[in-house]
């Protein structure tokens, strides 16, 4: 018993002296929180104002390379990238004081995305800087304002190009230099994992935004990295070292076709050293009537064209997959007497005539003025109603080499745009061929293996593309529907229903809207025949091994084939002036998706399209409401 007494007495004596007056807890305490504060103010707060400081002033010297760079001034935007560099540079030393922080549980992954920011950020100002480099000692030949010099500007306009093609082939050597630099920028953001943060912050999208900008930085790298051969092989497809031969076909997208419109004029360009030289421009009927005989018509012309039983060279670009167009083509061209060896075609729509008139202003073409200002016989670009009146209009004589004025036109601009300094239109007529080539309105094909890889791997080539994932392309072809696809409207309705077993079902609606009158299209009193009843002959291409459930809206009997590594449901109707005509398709995938995230569905354009409008849903949830002017991925954020 008395050892258990003293036991706790023991216990007793030992507590009391463990335990702290209240004073002293309260200031342990107080010291706690200081140091934990002085600790965040130095380690956290302060390194985190003096970087975003430092950040900010980054900020305003990168928006006025961009005011230097839309001004043409290669000085300039050189200036301007001498700032950026020297504040990045600042910004880079306040940015390393909290590298450290990676090492600590949590917090590391946030600090180990922002150290992935910032060198990727400077491997792009190292590249820009090279690129500067590269291309100031020529930059008034790719348009760019440099300094006095006006020795350039004083040579004949024919010597203009010639001297820029000869000047790109140095100008190129330093491109995988650069490509080396976005790469590496490239595998820097690619560490970023958007996943890790909250879905919004302060009530903006958070995750949905980082993942938006990072897919978006890596397209533009990609393509980048993807058009190093295309920007190499420029020098040697603009004649550089050998004389090329191109055929140019024009493509009436008013009167669309799979490829992007009605074949309607060809012309024979020859390129030697940068030097154009037309060899030939003529109507597209006068090459059909060149070949020595033409095929019985396919199955869908014999179908769905009026009164056609043969196969035209004019009607050849059948397929959308502009390769195989060009095969067709070919096979034809082969048996024309007019044949020429060719390296490659190249097609323009009208968008591409109306982009130069607007960069060059009015241009006189055979004693006739083209503009880009509208016409409101028609409510598009005063060029197009010309064009159509010259070409179309029933004449009480013979008109010859009507559609040949297309190839004249096209060389009157080259000349007209050569003729002046290079930093006043140069600039920007390239931006509006990348434009024109980004969105269908220019395909090119080159017999040259290694350009034509180049040419696909930046989507320049038409091609219809494997996917890993959902699909869609829509086609459609005016077959004798006069040039109503000027006037029809197309709006297209995607509905995907990710079911609880993963089944995909899709239904798509496509509705065509004709809002104009009728034309005159009587012979005898010589009506211009634009507007008429689009006779629609309509594809549309799903993953291979889709199951179609319904189709409604077609005139003839529905079609189901593959075709391009593609399922194709086929159908043919009509859409009235001041008319309206719909189709609605439903089908299921042939693979199930288990989460509705990992749903993926890439709609491609057609070539000569003005702008379709796209409402993309998934389960109810709208992730796309937009005019379709490229190829385009939609995706669940």
């Amino acid at each position: 018993m008395l050892g258990l007494l003293k036991k706790k007495q023991h216990r007793r004596l030992r507590a009391k002296k463990l335990r702290l007056p209240g004073k002293k807890l309260g200031f342990i305490v107080i010291g706690i929180l200081l140091f934990l504060a002085l600790f965040s103010y130095l380690v956290v707060y302060l390194p985190y104002t003096k970087i975003r400081a430092k950040g900010e002033r980054v900020l305003v010297a990168g928006k006025e390379v961009k005011v230097a760079f839309a001004q043409n001034d290669i000085d300039l935007v050189d200036a301007k990238l001498k700032i950026v560099d020297s504040e990045f540079e600042g910004f880079k030393k306040e940015a390393g004081s909290v590298y450290w922080m990676r090492f600590i549980p949590f917090l590391g992954a946030y600090i180990s995305d922002f150290k992935n920011s910032v060198e990727a950020g400077d491997h792009l100002i190292q590249a820009g800087e090279d690129i500067i480099v590269a291309i100031k000692p020529h930059a008034d030949l790719i348009g760019f304002k440099k300094g006095e010099d006006a020795s350039f500007s004083e040579k004949p306009a024919e010597l203009r190009l010639q001297t820029a093609v000869l000047t790109l082939d140095q100008i190129v050597k330093d491109v995988d230099k650069i490509a080396l630099d976005v790469d590496k920028a490239r595998e820097n953001i690619q560490k970023i994992n958007p996943d890790r943060y909250p879905e919004s912050l302060g009530g903006k999208p958070l995750r949905a935004t980082i993942r938006t900008y990072k897919d978006q930085f890596e397209g533009i790298a990609t393509l980048f990295v993807d058009a190093k051969p295309f920007i190499k092989a420029l020098p040697d497809m603009l004649g550089a070292k050998d004389e090329k031969t191109y055929l140019i076909l024009f493509q009436n997208d008013k009167e669309l076709r799979a490829t992007g419109g009605f074949l309607t004029a060809y012309a024979v360009f020859n390129v030697n050293k940068g030097k154009f030289e037309v060899r030939r421009s003529d109507d597209i009927y006068t090459l059909d009537d060149s070949l020595k005989s033409h095929p019985k018509a396919t199955r869908e012309i014999a179908t769905y064209h009026k009164g056609v039983s043969q196969l035209f060279i004019r009607d050849s670009n059948l397929s959308p997959d502009f390769i195989k167009s060009v095969q067709i083509f070919d096979s034809l061209y082969q048996t024309s007497s007019q044949r020429v060896d060719y390296d490659g075609i190249i097609t323009v729509d009208t968008h591409v005539l109306v982009d130069a008139l607007k960069v060059l202003g009015d241009t006189q073409v055979r004693g006739i003025n083209f503009s880009a200002e509208i016409d409101k016989r028609c409510n598009c670009p005063q060029v197009i109603y010309k064009l159509l009146d010259e070409i179309d209009r029933p004449v009480g004589y013979i008109k010859e080499d009507r559609k040949g004025i297309l190839g004249d036109m096209l060389f009157t601009l080259m000349q007209k745009a050569l003729g002046f300094s290079p930093s006043k239109y140069w600039g920007k007529l390239s931006q509006d061929v990348i434009k024109n080539l980004d969105e269908k309105h220019i395909l090119i094909y080159m017999k040259d293996p290694k350009t034509q890889k180049a040419l696909e791997a930046l989507n320049f080539a038409g091609r219809i593309k494997p996917y890993k994932g959902d699909y869609l392309h829509i086609n459609d072809v005016n077959f004798a529907g006069a040039k109503s696809n000027l006037f029809v409207q197309q709006e297209v309705s995607s509905e995907t229903t990710i079911k609880s077993d993963g089944t995909v079902e899709r239904k798509i609606e496509i509705t065509y809207k004709n809002p104009f009158k009728h034309s005159d299209c009587s012979l005898e009193r010589g009506g211009l025949c634009l507007n008429a009843t689009l006779r629609n002959w309509f594809r549309m291409y799903v993953p291979e091994g889709s199951t179609l459930v319904e189709f409604k809206g077609s005139e003839k009997k529905v079609q189901t084939y593959d075709e391009l590594g593609k399922t194709v449901f086929e159908g043919f109707f009509g859409v009235p002036p001041q008319g309206k005509t719909s189709a609605f398709i439903t089908y299921t995938l042939p693979f199930k998706v288990q989460n509705e995230k990992d749903y993926r569905l890439l709609i491609q354009k057609q070539p000569g399209t003005d702008m379709p409008v796209y409402v993309v849903t998934v389960n109810g949830k709208k992730i796309g409401d937009e005019a379709l002017v490229t190829d385009k991925e939609f995706k669940i954020q």
